[in-house]
């Protein structure tokens, strides 16, 4: 994890300067500053600060992988990764709640915002707990 919150700390101090510069630039002769991406700069900079500061965080409480040591070789990152579904209906089904749900946002239909939102939570529990039950439902669960 050290080589992600190496990546994420360079871009969080990029956009940090990126803002300051930003807003400075864009002082006007008026006295103004254009506030929309000032203030876009500063909320990416904490979003990527925040995520930098998490992998950070969990650097420090694992064994270096292969990716961050120096005298790591390429076998030693082979073996199984994880576990990926083979095939799933869910994702679609998500998108297509999350898909509502932003329909319901632009056109400012609150009965469409709700009913997007309602199957966005009915999809991703659908998706979180999919070898859980059913038919699919794993032998050491």
């Amino acid at each position: 994890m050290r080589t992600e919150w190496k990546l994420f700390s360079v871009v969080s101090l990029f956009l940090a300067v990126a803002g300051v510069v930003y807003g400075f630039w864009t002082y006007g002769v008026d006295g103004r500053v254009e506030w929309i991406g000032t203030v876009a700069l500063g909320l990416s900079f904490l979003l990527t600060a925040m995520c930098g500061g998490f992998f950070w965080f969990v650097s420090r409480r694992i064994d270096p992988r292969p990716e961050d040591r120096p005298d790591a070789e390429i076998a030693d990152g082979a073996g199984e990764v994880g576990f990926f579904s083979p095939g799933s209906y869910w994702p679609f089904g998500l998108a297509v709640a999350a898909t509502i749900a932003g329909l319901g946002l632009v056109y400012w239909q609150w009965w469409l915002i709700a009913a997007g939102l309602i199957a966005v939570v009915f999809a991703a529990c659908g998706l979180l707990f999919e070898y859980y039950t059913g038919t699919r439902r794993t032998a050491e669960h």
